[in-house]
């Protein structure tokens, strides 16, 4: 009588790590083994899928190791969370520019389809400098999403005062100039620093 036995969930989960290991390099080996063995896990209780919850995984150590690369700090005090491409940051840094340097590098690592920045910021300037921020913040998400030719969950906005830093992925290169002509159309905006990348960029 033929022996059956039932597979494991987790029995391709070296195959898993290895391929990991080969999309990142060499030297995101250790961090891939981490990421992706969590999700493997991951995927066991969730309804997102092995593959999705793999995805999520290796985004995350990209994003993390990009972290330690630029700058250890954001490495050790931003919190990073990942659903099906859309990044979640949490955590708290001492200048604003901190975490607008958080959402851009973020938005750089393919597979990324939406970064939420819930950073806190604790030295945030003045009120009054603050408000206008906020105010140049909700007009311009205003302007994105009442234009037709703009995916405005495609972008994440931050103005810190007054300079405006776009990020983000654009689907072409008309897109990428309508969101900046808004932004340049603020009333308290005095700069724009565009960070968006288009969706055929593949320098991750």
């Amino acid at each position: 009588m033929m022996n059956l036995t039932k597979q494991s969930p987790h029995l391709g989960l070296a195959s898993l790590i290895l391929i990991g290991c080969l999309m990142l390099g060499l030297s995101g080996c250790v961090g891939a083994v981490a990421g992706v063995s969590a999700a493997a896990v991951a995927a066991s209780t969730t309804e997102k899928g092995i593959g999705t919850s793999i995805n999520d995984g290796l985004i995350k150590t990209k994003i993390s190791e990009a972290y330690f690369k630029e700058h250890v700090s954001l490495y050790s005090k931003i919190k990073i969370d990942v659903n099906k491409g859309s990044v979640l940051l949490t955590g708290n840094v001492e200048e604003p520019e901190s975490a607008v340097q958080a959402v851009q590098i973020a938005w750089q690592v393919k597979g990324v389809i939406e970064v939420i920045n819930e950073i806190d910021v604790r030295n945030k300037g003045s009120i009054k400098d603050r408000a206008k921020d906020l105010a140049s913040e909700a007009q311009l998400r205003g302007k994105l999403i009442t234009d037709p030719e703009i995916s405005s969950l495609n972008f994440s906005i931050d103005v810190v005062n007054g300079v405006v830093y776009l990020s983000g992925i654009a689907g072409s290169e008309e897109e990428m100039s309508k969101v900046v002509g808004h932004a340049q159309e603020l009333r308290f905006g005095t700069a724009v620093i565009n960070y968006i990348r288009l969706n055929d960029d593949d320098r991750q």
